[in-house]
């Protein structure tokens, strides 16, 4: 069973990290300050460690942080995501607020994913979950199936995605390459 290196700390993280642990899938969720989540050790499955630990553990990476720091941490983990697939959960929001309730986002003629492939050409990155609520994440399998858009440029990281997908209870429909997360990741607006 392959072992999951979850990105990032907060609420999208934690809920895919406890997902995979009720799987059976050893994981390390991974953050900047590990201190913070010593309440995290989710049974002898669950451990935490920095960004750099988790990605080195994990044989699937999840990079589930906030958009406006992915390219930080991405570079910071380059190594330990190289030849690996990673599901991009990231949403290029900006950190400004909203204006007359509508986000802005920073990126303008290209996705933060492709942003992401282009940073660490090594990794193969598959963007997935970002565009529905965390509660949602994991329990899909409880109703009818619900479809989950993904795209990336290779295709045996595009498998490993469904898999996990359709372990969460997704039907995945593939968009494409890289450049279908400037779609994909406009859906997350609404959130």
């Amino acid at each position: 069973m392959k072992k999951i290196g979850v990105l990032g700390s907060g609420v999208v993280g934690r809920t895919l990290a406890d997902g995979f642990v009720k799987r059976g899938f050893e994981v390390m969720l991974g953050t900047g300050n590990p201190n913070k989540l010593s309440d995290w050790q989710s049974g002898a499955n669950g451990k935490v460690g920095s960004f750099e630990k988790a990605a080195d553990f994990g044989d699937l990476i999840i990079l589930a942080v906030k958009g406006t720091a992915a390219l930080k941490i991405a570079e910071q983990v380059k190594v330990g995501i190289s030849d690996k697939t990673v599901l991009d959960v990231c949403n290029p929001i900006a950190d400004e607020s909203p204006k007359d309730g509508v986000r802005k986002f920073f990126t303008t003629e290209e996705s933060l994913m492709e942003m992401l492939q282009n940073l660490v050409p090594e990794a193969r990155f598959v963007k997935a979950f970002n565009y529905i609520d965390s509660k949602a994440m994991i329990n899909s399998a409880k109703s009818k199936a619900q479809i989950m858009n993904i795209c990336g440029n290779e295709d045996v990281a595009k498998t490993e995605a469904k898999e996990v997908l359709a372990l969460f209870g997704f039907k995945p429909k593939d968009m494409g390459k890289a450049e279908a997360a400037r779609e994909i990741e406009l859906m997350a607006i609404s959130l």
